[in-house]
This record gives C-alpha cells, structure tokens and sequence, in this order.
C-alpha cells in the first residue's frame, strides 16, 4: 500500500511501526457549530482510510479528539474563543454548546456511514495531561512564561515549517490577514501553549495550574490526547489540508520536543471543498449541511458518493448539478447491484473474486484512489462472474466505501415487486420531469408545487437513498 505523505511530498510504502497494527490520529471538530458538508469531506476520506487498512488485515486503533476549549479564531492566537464564540452566539453555557454539537456531528457521521473512532476525547477531560507536558517542554527550555501566557519556543528547532518550506518572514504572523502580533512573543511563530487571566476575562472555562488560573491553547490538545492513548510513535495522522499550518506544523514542534525523537511517520491530509466563491466555510456563503442536503430531497449517501468519484488531494467543486449527477449516477448503480441480489448465500468463485478484487484493491493501495475504487465496481458487475460472486464483492468492496450498496439494492428491490413495475402515466411522468429540472436550477419552490400537482393525481413522491421513487397514493 502506497501513501502520500504530506510531510515528505511524495508517495512511501505504508509500513507502520509494529507489524500488523496501526495507531491512526484525526483531528476532531470543534463543537461550536454544525459541521459543514466540506469538514465532512475529511471525514468520509479518513473512514475510507480507516476502513481499508481494517480490510486489507491491520488491527487498527483510531483516535479523535472533540475540541471543546481553546480554539481561536485567529491562526495568530488572537481573538475569541470558538467554544466562547458558540455559547454568546446561542446563549447557552459552553458545556451546553459542546454537548448539543457534539451529538449533531455524530449524528451527520451516521447518516454518512462513517464509523465512530475507537477512542474520541474532549480537550476538557485532560487538563492534567496539558499541564504535564507544557510544564515538560519549560524544564527543557523549549517554551516560556510571557505576559501571563506560556509560549513555545520555535527558535530552538533546527526545523519548524514541515510541510511548506516557508521563511518566517513569508509568514509573518500568521495565514490570514488582519491578525495582530502578539508582543509576548520573543519570535513571529511562537504559539501560546496556556493562556492564563490575563487574556479573555470573559472565559467559562478555566483551571488552576502552575502559571495561574486559565486554559489550553488549541495546538497541545492532539499532541497530548495522541500520546495518552496511541504512545510515543504515531503511525498516522490526518486532517484537512487547512490544518498543516499552523496547527500539525505546531503539534509536531511540541511533540518531538517533549519525546525527544521523531513523532508521527505518515501524514493524510484531505483538500478542500470548494463551490464557485471559494473554499466552503462556516462564515461565507450558503451554510451547507446534511440537515439541509436532506431538506432538500438528497440522501446523504449520495454526498459520499459524490464524495468518493474525486481523489483527496484534489479540490472538490460542489455544485447542485454535480450533486444530481451523482444521485443519478448513484441511482444507476443501485440498479445494477439488484441483479446480482440473486447470489446472496451463493458459494463465490475463490478464482474469480481474486481475479476482480484486485481492481479494486489496487485502485486504494495507490494512495486511496477512490474513484477508480467506484470504477472497479462498475467492473464487477459488468464482468462474466456468477451472481454469488458480484455479490460478495460488492458487499467487501462496500465494508470500505459505506455506499449502503446491498441494502439500497434490496430495498429499490422490494419497492419494484410491491409495484409490479406499473408504467407511469404520461402526464406524471411529465411532472416528474420537469421536477427534476426545478431541482437542478435550485427552484425549490417550484419543485415542492409540481410535487403537489403529482399527488393530486394520486400519485407520491418519495426521496429514498436510490433517488425519486413515485408510487400510487
């Protein structure tokens, strides 16, 4: 299996530290808001991952921490709290905050078929681990008291900027403009490890500790959270293309100075998803989630797919057509897989299946090249195997792309036979059409009016996971 290793810049043989196993780290959400469909990019991506190294025979154990403190808005350590942010925001404590995102997110996951990390840990809970290791990094002369805060150090590195051979003055103060300097800071790069009450006043969240009374700095949560459940060597971390710099480029400057040795051999990082004004964010444009995708009449799973037809270390554009081409595309395939229900506890072809498999395992051994995994399917059914055989590849190909292939399947199945394939009338179908149409330009308004001129001919539209399904009232 070959990987793209951010850290390196080219692709390596994936060889993990112990044979077998495989210690896997993902930067987790901070629970100030919904996660948009763009942060879900990353997660789908990584559950691939995740799912494919399980499949191809490795013990992994995958960690995630939920950021419930210390997240800036500022890459320049400046600005509010995004916990703080939330809760003035909704009114609401912070802890009241983190509990009500948290839950939406993993309720996104489910309806994306992404599989809950082994370990997932709040900042809040290791305050003691925080302090150990900052208290770690004085002793060693790698970070300092200033202004109330505890900073690293990154003049004391022989290497700081990993990913990017960025200078400091390229950098300034950060990757955003508008960011304030912080005078504390004895270098542009340092970053706050411990923010005491000197800073933010106004912060719930705060405790006691050997510099005061205060909180964590965002970076020194993964490093620690990391270490306290996956020890000293990390095979893999992942994360969005965004958090290269500051936040992995800072975690790995304050884990190595800690451990003293190399710290995490791989790094995966996901690119962004874009729509036609940029990168998709939280605070521009329209606030895309699967709440509102579902509003809207698609299947979340239609987003993964449409998701995993792109490699990672591609930009995605999103755009309502190219969704609708991948629920059409994504219909389509369902379809296929129907034909092939007939094989379900079939004996497969030990021969054939090598022979087929292998499309699809080379296609994700070559740095998770899910799109052609998708192709491979395609490949599948379209190949002379017997049924049993398709079936059991589709369904072990599907333990790694999640498309809930078999059981879309069975039900568009269980829909045609309960219908007895009855032919649409023409002005029905007609309606439909134009629905479709409505839909694509993003008229919903007029999508929801013809979808009533549909019922009143005793006819009901339903949005399923294979698509639009209609059916007599």
């Amino acid at each position: 299996m070959y990987i793209y290793n951010s850290a390196t810049r080219k692709k390596e043989l994936f060889t993990p530290n112990t044979e077998g196993r495989v210690s896997m780290y993902t930067c987790g959400p901070t629970v100030y808001h919904y996660a948009h469909i763009g942060n879900l990019r990353t997660y789908i991506m990584e559950d691939v991952l995740e799912k494919y190294l399980r499949f191809a025979g490795y013990d992994v154990k995958r960690v995630m921490n939920i950021t419930d403190v210390g997240h800036l808005t500022s890459d320049g350590d400046t600005g509010d709290d995004k916990m703080v942010k939330g809760a003035k925001r909704e009114h609401k404590t912070v802890m009241e905050i983190a509990k009500f995102y948290t839950d939406a997110f993993f309720s996104d996951c489910e309806k994306l078929n992404i599989k809950t990390p082994d370990v997932v840990e709040p900042a809040t809970h290791c305050i003691e681990e925080f302090i150990k290791v900052i208290t770690s990094l004085i002793e060693k002369g790698y970070a300092y008291e200033a202004g109330g805060n505890i900073y690293f150090d990154t003049s004391k590195l022989e290497k700081y900027y990993i990913f990017n051979d960025f200078s400091e003055e390229d950098l300034a103060v950060g990757v955003r403009d508008g960011v304030e300097a912080d005078d504390n800071k004895r270098n542009k790069a340092d970053f706050v490890l411990w923010f005491t009450k000197s800073k933010f006043e106004d912060q719930e969240l705060k405790w006691d500790s050997p510099w005061g009374i205060g909180y964590p700095g965002w970076h020194i949560e993964c490093s620690c959270i990391s270490m306290k459940h996956l020890g000293e060597h990390l095979d893999l971390h992942c994360g969005g293309i965004d958090n290269q710099f500051p936040h992995h480029t800072n975690e790995i400057a304050q884990s190595e100075a800690y451990l003293g040795h190399p710290w995490c051999r791989y790094w995966f990082h996901v690119h962004h998803l874009n729509t036609d004004s940029g990168k998709m964010s939280k605070s521009s444009g329209e606030f895309l989630t699967v709440s509102l995708l579902q509003e809207k009449g698609y299947d979340p799973l239609v987003y993964r797919f449409f998701c995993l037809q792109s490699h990672y270390r591609k930009n995605l554009m999103f755009s309502w057509e190219n969704l609708d081409n991948a629920a059409d595309a994504y219909k389509k395939l369902i379809e296929r897989v129907v034909k092939v229900l007939d094989g379900k506890g079939g004996k497969a072809d030990d021969t054939k299946y090598s022979e087929l498999i292998k499309g699809f395992t080379d296609a994700l051994d070559g740095d998770m090249n899910t799109a052609q995994a998708v192709t491979s399917l395609y490949d599948i059914l379209k190949s002379d195997a017997d049924s049993a055989t398709k079936y059991k590849l589709i369904d072990d190909a599907d333990s790694v792309l999640s498309l809930g292939l078999i059981k879309a399947a069975e039900k568009l199945a269980a829909e045609k036979e309960s219908s007895g394939n009855e032919e649409l009338p023409a002005e029905v179908a007609e309606l439909l059409e134009q629905r479709k149409a409505a839909r694509r330009e993003k008229n919903f308004a007029l999508a929801d009016e013809l979808r009533g001129k549909i019922t009143a001919l005793g006819y009901i539209v339903e949005e399923t996971r294979q698509g639009t399904v209609v059916r007599k009232a």
